[in-house]
């Protein structure tokens, strides 16, 4: 028998090509429910950022603030944040906001995905 007729082997086997395709199928998926989250959070953070660049938002009252971002957020379609979701701290001259919240995606079946999220800032003096 000649030996050089025999070679190795080379290659994937179909199990290891279902297998990585399986992988990439649910990494895709995962990439497709979570981007939209962090989309929704890009939002919420310029909402804040123009908040917080706005004059005189020390001065506002508690309603006049969730009022301009419950403006903001519909303007630019936001979702998943509720106004009780803020805390806002008002002193004469002083406001500090913070932001927390969550969005649980379902992936499939039980399977689901948790992003937490923390926002805020403080301006003006606190004396």
């Amino acid at each position: 028998m000649n030996l050089k007729f025999y070679k190795k082997q080379q290659g994937l086997t179909l199990i290891s090509i279902v297998f990585i395709l399986i992988l990439i199928g649910f990494f895709t998926l995962l990439i497709l429910k979570i981007s939209p989250i962090y989309m929704n959070h890009g939002k919420v953070v310029n909402a804040i950022e123009a908040l917080k660049n706005t004059d005189g938002v020390e001065d506002m009252s508690k309603s006049e603030i969730l009022s301009i971002l419950g403006k903001r957020f519909n303007m630019n379609y936001v979702d998943y944040v509720t106004p009780s979701d803020f805390k806002i701290v008002k002193q004469p001259g002083y406001v500090k906001i913070d932001l927390e919240y969550e969005r649980v995606e379902p992936i499939m079946g039980n399977l689901s995905v948790l992003v937490e999220f923390h926002e805020g800032f403080e301006k003006g003096s606190d004396e």
